[in-house]
């Protein structure tokens, strides 16, 4: 098998996984409770909650844990968005974001809303002056992610902040990370509100947290009862937790290293794919080099897929979340249908080998070759 879908999801670790069952067979109180299986398990949650707050620089009570970045997106806009509707209804977005946004854009639209789509640069940058004319008195959040799914486009969030909160400072700043931890480095002071997932980093499915500065104010989704955070009232599953905890300090071990690693695989795969002519490379200047997307003008995207699926390699269209559909990102950058409706993405990982990459070109080239000639 040769895994190059990385950005979709990781397999958890053996280091995670070994966390997991420990936690779940050595600590079974619950952590609200207030006797000594209780408290034993509110101080595993402590640590392991101050061991990510470490790593970023950030409190621990800024971290509220959720099942993923899709429920963290949710709770970051919808939450911002009801508790400063009355200072404002006027949301901004970029064209590159992940699916779950652009519905939670589409609900708040339904709900009264002003959604504002900034525009980017060919390549794939926010357009900062664009970003600058959009901000009005009214704007009450900006959101726009800090490494795109589908291209891997990274944006400077420092430059965003200040661009904001020069024009209002008043407006909330939210990143969607997901496809930045582990990656490249994060500084959680460049942004207000930040989501991610921990399956995207060798952790388990399920789990994630939204960091929320303790400066910004967000009114609940979900309602109930629970002592450590207000905004995610319920019993913490402590051993999903601790494996989060531990997949966020694994993956931040010697990240230019492998940073430095990848951008070698990516570049063998650029180099051997460039040869043809019918073959686009969806990368810019800004694209980190875990993510490469390229469009297969004269094979539908879905068909190679299938063929690389019969030789256990496996690569995906675009999102997981938005498979089979155009890409808007690739629309976003590059404006041409055509390269948007055939695109697929190769997404590597540090535990990728040159191995599998000789071995993927191999195929690839196999299968290409065949597919054109029966054309």
């Amino acid at each position: 098998m040769i895994y190059l879908d990385y950005s979709a999801t990781t397999p958890v670790s053996y280091e995670v996984l070994d966390t997991i069952s420990k936690v779940t067979k050595e600590f079974i109180g619950n952590a609200n409770s207030l006797h000594a299986l209780g408290l034993k398990s509110a101080n595993l949650l402590e640590s392991a909650t101050k061991q990510i707050a470490d790593i970023y620089g950030i409190s621990p009570n800024e971290i509220i844990y959720t099942s993923g970045a899709t429920e963290a997106n949710n709770m970051a806009l919808i939450g911002v968005a009801m508790a400063n509707h009355k200072k404002g209804k006027h949301i901004i977005v970029s064209k590159l974001e992940h699916p779950s946004i652009y519905a939670i854009c589409n609900y708040l639209k339904s709900i009264g809303f002003e959604i504002s789509y900034v525009n980017n640069d060919k390549e794939g940058l926010i357009d900062f002056d664009d970003l600058k004319n959009k901000i009005r008195e009214d704007t009450i959040l900006v959101s726009i992610c800090a490494v795109n799914s589908e291209t891997g486009v990274r944006q400077p969030l420092k430059m965003i902040r200040q661009i904001i909160k020069k024009e209002n400072l008043a407006t909330i700043f939210h990143s969607d990370i997901t496809q930045a931890v582990g990656k490249v480095s994060i500084n959680f002071h460049d942004i207000d509100l930040a989501s991610m997932s921990a399956h995207k980093i060798f952790g388990p499915k399920g789990i994630g947290f939204l960091y929320k500065s303790n400066m910004i104010k967000i009114s609940p989704l979900i309602y109930g009862s629970g002592k450590f955070n207000e905004l995610k009232p319920g019993t913490p599953p402590l051993p999903l937790i601790a494996a989060l905890s531990k997949a966020i300090r694994l993956a931040n071990n010697d990240l230019e290293k492998r940073e430095r690693f990848v951008n070698l695989l990516n570049m063998k795969i650029v180099n051997f794919l460039e040869k043809y002519p019918e073959i686009k490379i969806n990368k810019t200047k800004y694209s980190i080099p875990q993510i490469l997307n390229i469009s297969i003008m004269n094979i539908m995207p879905e068909t190679f897929l299938h063929m690389l699926d019969k030789h256990e390699v496996y690569v995906s269209t675009n999102t997981a979340c938005s498979s089979g559909e155009i890409s808007n990102s690739i629309m976003a950058i590059y404006d041409d249908s055509k390269r948007a409706k055939h695109t697929l993405r190769i997404s590597l990982s540090y535990v990728t080998t040159t191995d599998e990459i000789n071995k993927f070109l191999e195929i690839f080239k196999e299968e290409y070759e065949k597919a054109i000639t029966v054309k």
